[in-house]
């Protein structure tokens, strides 16, 4: 029997990690599929119970140096365990021990001030046992690295924690060997012997590797905690109870004891509990929440309404349809959920290196070292070259070509209102091939404005509008206070009137100066005798569009049209004309009508639209895009978007949108600005360029020096590496990295 289970996994600190545990578990009998999400630090096991159990699954995660716990029922992704305290304290101690052994470490070479203690010859084993000592806790703090590093070396599935381990403990081999030397030198009385070693001891190499390495590792764990509150969020939209009318007699109970076939009744401003069907009442209703489109529905009996809709208006009753896990929000609950833990991280380019990179190190350092022994070298000789072949080859720079240009790409990114909440989002937006973008609030502003104003009679345009706005001031219909606040934009003082009355789903009607006037469908106007043969194409024509146009018409005759839209943002057709110049295909999913998606596509020059589109409709066409071998980001402001910006490769966020889309995103684009989107893309593609430059420069030292390092020229030119300049290139490798990820500083947005 196939059975799917959720674990919170503790411990992991980069993609390798996750990636080592995904190797292992897929290695045991009875596994069908496993997936590591890092940044919420879960795992989700699909396998076959007659093979495997829970107990296995957990001691399997920890015989990878890991540690997992079942999660018995659905937790939000704030529930699972973070490493981010931990790390800090790491950070801390590792940085608070580092920086005076370094300051003491060069102290004289640089000639900054010392106490006389650390100067003299004589006194060289206090100088250099006090740089052991300072070293000691930045070792014990950061152990995880040696026991996970060299634990996975001798399963030969190096990590960067292997690289770490192995450059960090050659540097404090050396250095101890270097203090045996020291005290060897004093007890026969040879100075120079001394001299030698007391300006060798690299101890401060070792710490600075770590400390330096767990810096990133803080700035990601530091990333990976804001996202996550999405699917706690989404849980807080439900209303804990509803009033459910049973025996007719209205009772409050809570939502989870609402039964198919309860009748609920809804006042205005509840919160709608389940999914169903309106048994009597009318309403307008905000279902932005699940269509993600900010203009209410007007509805009425036999329509259906969906759970975490907001009633705006009137009371109603309706029939629950679906209740429990199967309502539309507990739908998009269980998406965002599955989204998140079917996303596996990319890995690291340095992780690949690894795998070759450190066996042929370790294999090069042993060998050189027994060559000299066996031509006869003696065994100072021998153990120097292979030191130097591992100091060389120290990893300090391999593990910053990541993380300096993540990080100077990030701040970049928060300098130009673009948040990026991992390390994780810059690597995947690379490629990216396909965008996706939701309408309402993305591509358009996201509330409702009046757009065209046309006058059929004597009065002008602003007459016509101080008409409207005038009868539509009693109104609370959601699209009414557009036309209030176009009129008080404009100057337009509202005058008094009487007898209003509102005609569900049709429009109002009021008395002013003792006329009566009617406003909203050609129907009511009709209905009315009011001539609407000069009205009919405009309508219509309005209505294709996706606009919103109220007719006004008095004593018999039309008098004009006022038209309410979602206006599009001025900057969204630029912003999709320079996507498709880089080469990428533009997509817009949207609640809204066929009619309206056209006109949209149209205006901005969008490549493919997909029309009146559902939460699990939308999640569809971002799984197909990406079956189909496409690199999809998904750009999007509502709730209903929080499954597809978890499932696309990337998800990118408008600023202005909701919390749950936000928290659900990888990247902000605080200024609710679409360019932004653009500048995002070139970003991530700039850095990913930089990382590998970064790691051709961590590597190109270390390359050339190996041979060197080795002794491989000795024989023929007296060539020799020593430890000394061999930890000088390694540090030079280092500078190299940090400068180049530093031109990233010259990176400019998308105007």
């Amino acid at each position: 029997m196939r059975v799917t289970e959720k674990y919170a996994i503790s411990g992991m600190n980069c993609s390798a990690c996750s990636n080592h545990i995904e190797r292992d578990l897929s290695a045991l009998r009875g596994v069908v599929r496993v997936s590591i999400n890092l940044l919420t630090n879960s795992m989700v096991i699909e396998y076959d119970s007659n093979s495997l159990n829970a107990t296995t699954i957990i001691q399997a995660v920890r015989n990878s140096g890991y540690d997992a716990e079942q999660l018995d029922v659905p937790k939000s992704s704030a529930e699972v365990p973070s490493d981010k305290d931990t790390m800090k304290n790491r950070l801390l101690v590792s940085f608070g021990f580092t920086l005076p052994l370094f300051y003491l470490s060069m102290g004289h070479m640089l000639s900054w001030p010392l106490p006389r203690i650390f100067y003299d010859t004589h006194n060289a084993l206090i100088f250099a046992f006090t740089q052991f000592l300072l070293l000691l806790p930045v070792l014990a703090v950061n152990r995880s690295y040696f026991t996970r590093g060299f634990k996975s070396l001798i399963i030969l599935k190096p990590t960067m924690d292997s690289l770490i381990a192995i450059g960090s403990s050659a540097a404090v081999a050396y250095g101890i060997a270097a203090i045996y030397a020291i005290s060897h030198g004093m007890s026969i009385g040879n100075m120079e012997l001394v001299t030698r070693y007391q300006m060798d001891l690299y101890f401060e190499s070792a710490a600075m590797i770590l400390s330096l390495v767990t810096l990133g590792k803080y700035l990601e764990s530091n990333a990976k905690s804001h996202t996550s509150d999405a699917i706690s969020k989404l849980i807080q939209l439900r209303p804990d109870t509803a009033n459910v009318i049973r025996d007719g007699v209205e009772i409050e109970v809570p939502v989870q004891d609402i039964v198919v076939g309860d009748t609920i009744l809804i006042r205005p401003g509840q919160s709608l509990p389940v999914d169903g069907t309106i048994l009597e009442g009318f309403s307008s209703i905000d279902v932005s929440a699940i269509t993600g489109e900010s203009i209410p529905l007007e509805k009425g009996e036999g329509d259906t309404v969906w759970s975490a809709a907001i009633n705006l208006t009137g009371s109603f009753t309706y029939r629950a349809d679906r209740v429990g896990k199967d309502t539309t929000l507990a739908r998009i609950i269980s998406l965002v959920e599955e989204a998140a833990a079917s996303k596996a991280p990319i890995s690291r380019l340095a992780d690949t290196i690894s795998a070759f990179f450190v066996p042929a190190v370790i294999l090069i350092a042993l060998s050189s070292g027994i060559i000299w022994l066996v031509v006869g070298a003696d065994f100072s000789f021998a153990l120097s070259a292979t030191i130097s072949v591992l100091v060389i080859s120290c990893p300090c720079a391999l593990g910053l070509a990541t993380p300096t240009a993540i990080m100077v790409g990030t701040g970049m990114g928060a300098q130009n209102g673009i948040l990026i909440k991992s390390a994780e989002a810059l690597e995947r937006i690379h490629g990216i091939d396909t965008v996706v973008l939701d309408k309402t609030g993305t591509i358009t502003e996201g509330k409702p404005a009046v757009t065209d104003i046309l006058s059929l009679s004597e009065l002008d345009d602003n007459e016509l509008l101080e008409l409207l706005a005038s009868i539509e001031y009693p109104s609370e219909h959601p699209l009414s206070f557009a036309i209030k606040d176009e009129a008080t934009k404009s100057g337009i003082s509202f005058k008094p009137v009487k007898n209003f009355q509102s005609y569900p789903g049709k429009g109002i009607s009021a008395e002013l100066q003792g006329i009566r006037y009617f406003a909203g469908t050609i129907s009511l106007l009709a209905e009315n005798g009011i001539d609407i043969n000069p009205l009919v194409s405009k309508f219509q024509l309005f209505a294709s569009q996706g606009k919103t146009p109220f007719a006004i018409g008095a004593n018999g005759k039309s008098l004009g049209i006022v038209v309410v839209a979602d206006v599009i943002k001025p900057e969204s057709p630029k912003a999709i004309k320079a996507m498709k110049k880089m080469g990428i295909q533009v997509i817009m999913l949207t609640g809204d009508n066929p009619e309206a998606a056209e006109g949209i596509r149209n205006i901005v020059g969008i490549d493919q639209v997909f029309s009146q589109m559902m939460p699990e409709e939308k999640i569809n066409i971002i799984r197909t895009l990406k079956a189909e071998g496409k690199k999809v980001a998904m750009i999007g402001d509502g709730i209903n978007d929080a499954p597809s910006l978890m499932e696309a490769d990337i998800g990118l966020a408008i600023g202005a949108g909701t919390d749950i889309a936000i928290e659900s995103a990888d990247i902000v684009l605080v200024r609710s600005n679409l360019t932004d989107a653009v500048t995002a893309l070139r970003l991530g593609s700039s850095v990913i360029t930089n990382i590998k430059q970064n790691l051709f420069w961590a590597l190109i030292y270390n390359t050339l020096g190996i041979p060197l390092a080795a002794g491989l020229f000795y024989s023929t030119f007296g060539w020799q590496l020593n430890p000394m300049f061999a930890a000088a290139a390694m540090s030079l490798s280092s500078i190299t990295v940090v400068l180049n990820a530093l031109r990233l500083k010259f990176f400019k947005r998308t105007e």
